[in-house]
């Protein structure tokens, strides 16, 4: 795992944040985690964090309204488009956002899924901001890093209680 994590930082650019995991679950069953949303609101989002999806219209050029709802009472509305749907392997979107009342964030996320042979999917996501400085910030007002690392144990939970070790 600690090649990974060198990996990981090689492919981190200055705009960008990646979070990555490896899954003991087939690529299929972790896409599909993704992409039903009776699935995603069991798991999406940091630990304490619960979510409602409003529409979710999985296809290229499809729309994506969440709400995230914080452990304090926070919301965080989001619109996502899709920009790229190919099943099983990438799942991609423009995301609009961020914490009720405050300014938008905007970044594009890409979520890719490789097989590493029938059994294990290695997940990565893919934050790109504007900037260096927008994605800072980023970090600085949601915890964006640590956040990520919290929805993808979230969703190796989720995987596990399905009867799958993640």
């Amino acid at each position: 795992m600690a090649a990974e994590r060198v990996s990981l930082a090689e492919a981190q650019g200055e705009r960008e944040i990646v979070v990555m995991r490896v899954f003991d679950a087939p690529r299929e069953m972790v896409f599909d985690a993704w992409a039903d949303p009776k699935q995603l609101v069991q798991w999406f989002g940091p630990e304490g964090f619960t979510t409602t999806v409003e529409t979710f219209e999985f296809r290229d050029g499809g729309e994506w309204v969440q709400v995230m709802h914080g452990p304090d009472g926070t919301n965080y509305p989001c619109t996502a488009m899709f920009t790229e749907v190919q099943r099983p392997e990438i799942i991609a979107y423009f995301n609009r956002g961020g914490r009720e009342g405050d300014e938008e964030v905007e970044f594009q996320s890409t979520v890719t899924f490789e097989a590493i042979g029938r059994e294990k999917t290695r997940l990565t996501i893919r934050m790109e901001f504007a900037s260096a400085e927008e994605r800072d910030e980023n970090v600085r007002t949601y915890g964006s890093i640590e956040g990520g690392q919290q929805t993808l144990n979230r969703l190796a939970a989720f995987l596990a209680k399905k009867g799958v070790a993640a």
